[in-house]
């Protein structure tokens, strides 16, 4: 099984523009238009994708009792993960506008004061975790937001004693960082930590530093993600490994990311390298392939709007799939 650890939120994301004289979606949004609420939050995107791929996954984070907390709880529930640690509060929901821009990238907006999945506090060690747990995946705002920060550090620093592997995906939102250095400092802190680090472009220009930088600091092994440039599995041992993407009619580009992590832990999981020691015994061809299978899947999520990951039925059906 595959925990995921963090955020569940609601993506306020703009109706898609009419079609055009040549067909398809019209690239700019109107900030006018209305706001369709879709379900989102990086650590529940990626949850959700593992589950849907075939994955074991439990969700572990706090949910609000509100309409959106159940709407969340029923998303979970319906693509068959674990909730056994899902927490719930009276506190409202976290709110995010997310407006696409002409390329399907978004920019984001957050309501986060006073929400309940900041208030996470428990569980914060790895004995708490279902049986049979192999990985535990963090990321996002939940590693930004106190006091939720902290507890989830602690889970991530007891799951790495136990000899689990963590994988860590910063995708860093500076609008809800308080301290941009001390975020910094913290992020090369938990490094050691870290088996398997996934970062976007974005997020290392932001951040500092490179893969080799972050492999030296302690992390097991590297991805690095470049929109349609493709991403780069980076280890000690067989330095760079590029991928390049899967080519798509973009509706926008939200959960793309989420959904790339979650198939390559999915890939990975069915290779039986879910810890450090497997993942350093992968060959270039094993990147490789685990990557293209998790660039097509990335690819299917930013054909449709908002974060909506592929079922592995649907990949098996695209033509020349890497799915088995």
């Amino acid at each position: 099984m595959i925990v995921v650890a963090g955020e569940a939120l609601i993506d306020l994301v703009p109706e898609t523009a009419p079609a055009g004289p040549g067909g398809g979606s019209g690239p700019a949004v109107p900030a006018a238009r209305p706001l369709r609420p879709r379900r989102g939050g990086g650590p529940y995107n990626t949850a959700v994708a593992l589950a849907r791929l075939g994955t074991p996954t439990a969700f572990c984070s706090r949910l609000s009792t509100d309409a959106f907390g159940d709407w969340l709880l029923a998303g979970l529930h319906a693509d068959g993960a674990d909730t056994s640690l899902v927490r719930r509060g009276e506190e409202p929901t976290t709110l995010v506008v997310a407006v696409p821009g002409p390329d399907g990238s978004a920019a984001y907006r957050f309501y986060v004061e006073g929400t309940a999945d900041r208030l996470f506090d428990r569980p914060v060690d790895a004995s708490e975790l279902p049986d049979g747990t192999r990985a535990v995946c963090f990321g996002t705002c939940s590693l930004a937001l106190e006091p939720g920060a902290s507890a989830y550090e602690r889970l991530l620093r007891s799951a790495s004693a136990a000899g689990l592997l963590t994988v860590l995906d910063p995708n860093v939102r500076p609008a809800v960082i308080p301290d941009a250095d001390a975020y910094r400092a913290r992020f090369r802190g938990w490094l050691p930590e870290v088996g398997l680090l996934k970062l976007s472009a974005e997020d290392a220009e932001w951040l500092g530093g490179g893969p080799e930088d972050w492999l030296a600091a302690g992390a097991g092994a590297v991805v690095l993600t470049r929109g349609g440039e493709g991403a780069e599995a980076w280890t000690r041992g067989g330095g760079r490994i590029p991928v390049p993407a899967e080519r798509v009619a973009v509706a926008d580009t939200i959960g793309a990311g989420d959904t790339l992590t979650a198939a390559l832990l999915h890939r990975l999981r069915e290779r039986g390298a879910l810890d450090r020691a497997a993942l350093a015994g992968l060959g270039a061809e094993d990147w490789r392939e685990a990557l293209a299978f998790a660039a097509r899947a990335a690819a299917v999520t930013c054909s449709r709007p908002g974060a909506d990951p592929p079922y592995a039925r649907e990949l098996a059906a695209l033509p020349g799939s890497l799915a088995q």
